[in-house]
């Protein structure tokens, strides 16, 4: 492996008077023929604590590259070759992140139905990675897609991931216990399929490390058989789940006894694997595209829950149709959505080539009204959002991986060179 120090290289975009101050980070260049480096689904390509902060993607041979800064101001990034490598022609194949309360640096990467492929770090705060190959148990963990941590307020993580495939599967939580410096199982089978369907899910930890799931059902391989919004919560770091009104779920969860959080049919051009976030008081907030009955235009919503009653809103307005069918990644002309909140205002970052396909940000207060920006001049193309969770959580700083990616419909490459990556640097 190897190093290479990378000097800041920043653009402070004028957004008004009133707009947040963005600045841009260059790390080096990626794989850009499919939107493997750039998946909404990806959590996370970038994870800090209070001390530093990481980055991964895969460069234009599929070698995991990994970019490293300490939080200090004026601190730069070191990049970083890994000795672990991943099929990029497949869009599935990911990069997620996950850091410890001690340091440790975890990795899954290259997750399409495949065994699981785990690494940590030998020494904290490093890339210096021991691949471990099985975290609880190989002969349980042969069909892993989707990897995704999420850290705990007393540095434990939590692993989720889809045990099956699409239209069959279900969804797995494993532990990571920092002290004892272990994995455990939660759940084997916390959303059931029931050999018939798969949960596509989002998730949040809030501050208060309350476990936010959201997903739609898929019926089939066929991604115009997503329909359904739904929702449960953990107050337990995922032991027992509860709907929004309080009530426990008995387990698994499945098509009869889930909590549809607004109905959906099939058909709606819904996609699957969105975002979601929750208030300050723990009021959950999901974003999601689908066109109502009767339309042709899918449009942005945001799905919330005040404490009493779900309600739905649209955040902005598109012109444009487009219809959702097939099977594998699509090539679709808006991203899928992600969402962050600070109880005063509601950011929704996305792309839609209705605005020159380019990182945009929608801004509300009331989810009503939004006023929408562009972060950047030029165009990303099939990009998606995908950001630092625990560095918004614990300072209010949106840091955004982003990179011009393109992606032929139905895991087809297209002809792009490698293109750079880059941090967004987002403050209020």
């Amino acid at each position: 492996m190897h190093r290479k120090l990378i000097s800041i290289v920043f653009v402070l975009l004028s957004l008004g008077a009133c707009g947040p101050r963005v600045q841009e980070y260059r790390l080096g260049e990626g794989y850009a023929a499919t939107s493997v480096n750039a998946a909404v689904f990806r959590a996370a390509s970038v994870t800090s604590d209070a001390r530093c902060q990481f980055a991964a993607w895969y460069d234009a041979g599929g070698t995991v590259m990994v970019a490293r800064r300490e939080l200090d101001p004026g601190s730069g990034w070191i990049v970083q070759a890994t000795d672990l490598r991943g099929d990029c022609t497949d869009a599935h194949n990911t990069i997620s992140l996950g850091l410890d309360g001690a340091g440790y640096l975890h990795i899954s990467w290259a997750q399409h139905g495949v065994p699981l492929r785990y690494a940590r770090s030998r020494t904290p705060y490093h890339a210096d990675f021991e691949v471990v190959g099985q975290m609880v148990d190989a002969d349980l963990e042969r069909h892993v897609t989707y990897p995704e941590f999420r850290r705990f307020s007393d540095g434990d993580l939590l692993f989720a991931y889809r045990d099956g495939s699409s239209g069959n599967g279900d969804l797995v939580l494993n532990r990571y216990e920092t002290a004892a410096g272990r994995w455990t199982r939660i759940q084997s089978k916390l959303i059931d399929g029931e050999g018939q369907r798969n949960a596509y899910w989002q998730m949040y930890m809030d501050a208060q490390d309350v476990i936010h799931l959201s997903w739609v059902w898929r019926e089939t391989w066929m991604v115009e058989t997503n329909h359904d919004l739904c929702y449960a919560a953990s107050r337990d770091g995922g032991r027992t789940w509860q709907r929004s009104d309080g009530t426990v779920y008995g387990l698994p969860i499945t098509l009869e006894t889930a909590e549809v959080a607004w109905k959906i049919p099939q058909g709606s051009e819904l996609i699957n694997q969105t975002s979601m976030t929750a208030d300050p008081q723990g009021r959950p907030c999901i974003a999601s595209y689908w066109r109502e009955p009767g339309d042709s235009i899918p449009q942005y919503r945001i799905v919330r829950f005040d404490g009493l009653i779900w309600s739905a809103t649209q955040a902005g307005e598109r012109t444009s149709p487009f219809s959702l069918s097939g099977g594998g990644t699509k090539s679709i002309p808006v991203s899928r959505p992600q969402i962050v909140a600070d109880g005063k205002r509601t950011w929704l970052i996305f792309r839609d080539v209705e605005r020159g396909s380019r990182v945009s940000l929608a801004e509300s207060s009331n989810l009503l009204d939004w006023r929408v920006r562009d972060l950047t001049k030029d165009p990303v193309d099939a990009w998606e959002p995908s950001l630092d969770y625990e560095r918004w959580k614990r300072d209010g700083v949106l840091d955004l991986f982003v990179q011009r990616v393109g992606q032929g419909d139905g895991e087809k490459t297209v002809d792009l060179p490698p293109q750079p990556v880059r941090i967004l640097e987002i403050r209020r």
